[in-house]
């Protein structure tokens, strides 16, 4: 029962938030989707990474072997998934992606906080920095054939987590009333994902939604599995063990329903794919907790 009670404490507050923002839109009140995300992306998030690296006590070494997982693991899932979907003949430019890259932002940072507190979310960090790297590179050219070196250099994200790895590595700080500020814009970056989180599954319209409940039950399980396995082969324990397990098996984001959108691929079946797979995360992510807290 406590452990039960437990889970719920650290999911409720999650989904409950992405709720507000479902339902904020269902009720017709006006949501700037771009506007939030924006300013999220660009300066909340960034702010949030960055002091989260800098004042992590987290061991250098432990962090460097999460990247290296983090790295392979994303690897791996792509290979896995790539034959999945020859062998099922699905559209890669359309699936792969998503299959991929899960909401390691929106949902990810809040949920390995709540579950594992600062140290859970210094690492998730590390992982929502990895997926934006391979996301602009690896990912753009899975769906477009094209890579985007030149946006990603252009991304907050990508600064503010090198410049807190510098940080931490350096064991510098900054002045305490420019932490206090940055800290401060920080705390609006997940409040503002979980509710961006749930208007924007409110507002898509899903496709293909036999295939994609199929695929979003072997992302999960698959992509927890390949988790669990890196988590081991590069000798990961306690916080960092679950934080990695738990961003691997997150649901596909809500950026690769933008993508193919962008980019002319099947965007309606990756709306499907967006909004199955978080429902199944609704199930999904309570039970594997129950195995990582």
């Amino acid at each position: 029962m406590n452990l039960i009670l437990t889970v719920l404490e650290i999911v409720a507050p999650v989904f409950l938030v992405a709720g507000v923002g479902f339902a904020w839109v269902k009720a017709g009140f006006e949501y700037r989707i771009q506007f939030v995300t924006r300013l999220g992306v660009n300066l909340a998030v960034p702010c949030l990474i960055f002091t989260a690296l800098m004042k992590s006590d987290a061991d250098l070494n432990e962090l460097g072997r999460l990247t290296l997982a983090g790295f392979a693991g994303y690897l791996l899932i792509g290979a896995v998934g790539w034959s999945l979907l020859k062998l099922l003949k699905l559209d890669i430019r359309s699936y792969l992606a998503p299959f991929i890259f899960g909401n390691t932002g929106n949902l990810g940072v809040p949920m390995a906080l709540f579950a594992f507190g600062q140290a859970g979310l210094d690492g998730a960090v590390v992982l929502l920095s990895i997926t934006a790297l391979l996301s602009f590179t690896w990912g753009i050219w899975l769906v477009a054939g094209e890579g985007a070196l030149g946006k990603m250099a252009q991304e907050p994200m990508i600064w503010a987590t090198l410049l807190g790895a510098l940080f931490l590595a350096m064991g510098w700080e900054t002045p305490g009333f420019v932490t206090d500020t940055l800290e401060l814009i920080g705390q609006m970056a997940i409040p503002l994902m979980l509710l961006t989180l749930g208007v924007a599954v409110a507002r898509l319209t899903p496709g293909r939604v036999v295939t994609a409940v199929g695929l979003s039950v072997v992302k999960f399980a698959l992509c927890a599995l390949i988790g669990y396995a890196m988590a081991r082969a590069f000798g990961l324990s306690g916080t960092l063990f679950g934080v990695l397990v738990l961003q691997m098996a997150m649901p596909v984001g809500v950026s690769s329903y933008l993508l193919a959108e962008k980019y002319e691929a099947d965007s309606g079946a990756v709306a499907g794919f967006v909004v199955v797979s978080t429902l199944v995360s609704v199930i999904g992510l309570p039970l594997l907790l129950t195995m990582l807290v």
